[in-house]
Parts: C-alpha cells; sequence; structure tokens
C-alpha cells in the first residue's frame, strides 16, 4: 500500500543558526525533518549564507517561497559581532592564524570618534577566506593552498553603525534582550579596551570580518572577529527564529504550521494589491492587467489572502514578475 504524503509545504523557517552548523547543512536539515515528518519532496533554499562560525537568522525557503530567495540575498542585514584588539588572522577569526600583532588598546571615545568613517557608502576589500572567486575557483580554496589573494576593493553600504557600552548587553534572563542602562559602573571613556561589540546594519555584499579589520586598522591597531550574529535578514527578526532543536522536533510530528510563515512573510516590504477573480486569473495566465490606481513599482498581487504573484506596476498596468503556484488559490 502507497503510503500517503502530506503536501509539500510553502513558505519560510527562520532558523536561529548555531555556531557549527554550514548553510547547506541547515537546508540538509530542513529536507530531512520534512521527508522523516512524512511531507512530500520539497523544494528548500536559504536567503543569504552565514559563515559556520557565524549564528543567528537564517531565513530558509519552502516551495514556492524559494522563488524568493533571490529578493532575500538582496536584502540588507544587521549583526552583532566582537572585535578583539592586538591580534589580525589570515581568516580575520577565530579559525586563522595570527600574522600581525599590537600592543595597542583603544578605549570608547576612541572607537565611537572612529565609527562615523565606516557609516555609509564605504569601500572595502573582502576577506582572502572567502567564496568569491578568483579566475574561477574560490578565493578560501587557493588562500587554504598556501597562494596569495588578491582582491577587488567593492562598494558597500554600512547603513548605521555603533558600540555597546562595557557591561550594556543581553540579558538571558530576558529572552536575550539587550539590558540597556546597565552600564559598567567601574569604565570610564579612557580605559582602553581589549574587546569591543558592536552592531551593524549592512547592505548585501558587506563583509563583517573585512569591516572589524578595518575599524582596528583604523584605530591604530589590529583584530579579528571573535564573536558574530545575524539578528535580522531582510524582514526576518530574531523573534522569528526556531531552534534546531525546535526544528528537529517536525520529523517526530510536530506542527509544520506552527513553525511555517506564509509566503508573503518575505514581502512585508512590499505593498499588496488586491485582486478580483478575473484579473487573479489573468496574471495567472501570463497577461497584464490595466487601469490600476496604485502606484508605480513592486506590489504582492494577492487574491483574498493568498499571494497570486509579485508584480511590477508601471502607469497604472500590472506585469508578472514571479508568479506564485500556491495549491489556496481558487480556480
Amino acid at each position: 500500500m502507497t503510503e500517503v504524503k502530506k503536501p509539500a509545504p510553502n513558505g519560510w523557517i527562520i532558523l536561529d543558526k548555531p555556531r557549527g552548523l554550514g548553510s547547506t547543512q541547515a537546508v540538509g536539515a530542513v529536507k530531512r525533518n520534512l521527508r522523516e515528518g512524512g511531507y512530500a519532496k520539497t523544494k528548500v533554499g536559504h536567503g543569504g549564507t552565514l559563515d559556520p562560525l557565524a549564528e543567528g537568522v537564517l531565513p530558509i525557503a519552502l516551495g514556492e517561497a524559494t522563488k524568493l530567495a533571490g529578493r532575500m540575498l538582496d536584502a540588507s542585514k544587521i549583526y552583532e559581532f566582537t572585535v578583539q584588539f592586538g591580534m589580525e588572522t589570515t581568516t580575520l577569526d577565530t579559525e586563522g592564524e595570527v600574522v600581525e600583532r599590537s600592543e595597542v588598546r583603544p578605549n570608547l571615545a576612541e572607537i565611537e570618534a572612529v565609527l562615523p568613517q565606516f557609516t555609509g557608502p564605504i569601500e572595502q576589500v573582502p576577506p582572502a577566506f572567502s567564496a568569491l572567486k578568483v579566475d574561477g575557483k574560490r578565493a578560501y580554496d587557493l588562500a587554504r593552498a598556501g597562494e596569495q589573494v588578491e582582491l577587488k576593493t567593492r562598494s558597500v553600504t554600512i547603513h548605521s553603525l555603533t558600540v555597546r557600552h562595557p557591561g550594556e548587553g543581553r540579558d538571558p534572563d530576558n529572552g536575550g534582550v539587550s539590558s540597556k542602562g546597565q552600564l559598567d559602573p567601574c569604565l570610564r571613556r579612557g580605559d582602553e579596551m581589549l574587546e569591543a561589540t558592536l552592531t551593524a546594519h549592512v547592505s548585501k555584499g558587506t563583509y563583517i570580518r573585512s569591516l572589524a579589520r578595518d575599524i582596528a586598522r583604523a584605530l591604530g591597531t589590529c583584530g579579528h572577529v571573535t564573536y558574530l550574529r545575524r539578528t535580522k535578514a531582510g524582514p526576518f527578526l530574531e523573534s522569528d527564529a526556531i531552534s534546531l532543536d525546535k526544528l528537529n522536533e517536525i520529523a517526530n510530528g510536530a506542527q509544520l504550521s506552527d513553525l511555517l510563515l506564509p509566503l508573503e512573510a518575505g514581502l512585508d516590504d512590499i505593498p499588496a494589491l488586491t485582486l478580483t477573480q478575473t484579473d487573479a486569473q489573468a496574471l495567472q495566465q501570463g497577461r497584464v492587467v490595466s487601469g490600476l490606481p496604485q502606484s508605480s513599482g513592486l506590489h504582492c498581487a494577492m487574491l483574498d489572502a493568498c499571494p497570486i504573484a509579485l508584480v511590477e506596476i508601471q502607469e497604472g498596468t500590472a506585469k508578472v514578475v514571479r508568479g506564485f503556484n500556491l495549491p489556496d488559490v481558487a480556480e
């Protein structure tokens, strides 16, 4: 007797990726849990790589939501990261060998003073240990082989950059929420700091390890990243994320609907376009819809509560950019 599979899901699982797990491994974990949970074969992809040493918000797209994974890659992101001063490594994090040392330790006032240099549009050189390609080969493969890697400067945007005052941080008894106001009463602004934790809201293509390296150098010292956490990716927040343990409950029969965000959650920065049944059918058939009063730009076309397509409106006419084939759409 053929086993009846549950329908393939569509939407987003936001994983709080633990340190040590690669993004591809995280996608594999989702696939395994869906398979063991009895779901039909589902297309799965992630919305922005996180290094194994990094942790935090990793959007994982299921089914029709994978059509939006490219938009998620382009979205801005927020990171918290700790820079340890006095040593620079080959990888710019704790995995590499030390290549430079300095006895200089900045104070809080000096760190705050240098941050405006790294806010707004900036130029940065990516780390040699990155997935960028050089002559068809991954930069990290060349670097591991001992070859000299020369990467081109790239333009990125740092929307905001702040430093956390020592003594201010995450309170584990308060769900990890920042304990603002609980500052170290013994610290003076001129005291030297061995490390600093910063928060950066950045554009796509920004390398936090390079940002940490350049900040340290601007302070007359050197440094590397010892902690890196993504707290926001596009519209998705830490509060949306589930643990790996919670993900693994899917294989044991946990309700996927309790963990899955709808496809349109990845489009919450896009205005909705409410359709009639006739207009919805026209878009599904690849035709344009005209005479719309909405302003020009991207919209999420909806029939009742179900997304039909991502559309571009120009002068009152909507054309499909990405169509969605969801089973909830009325025929």
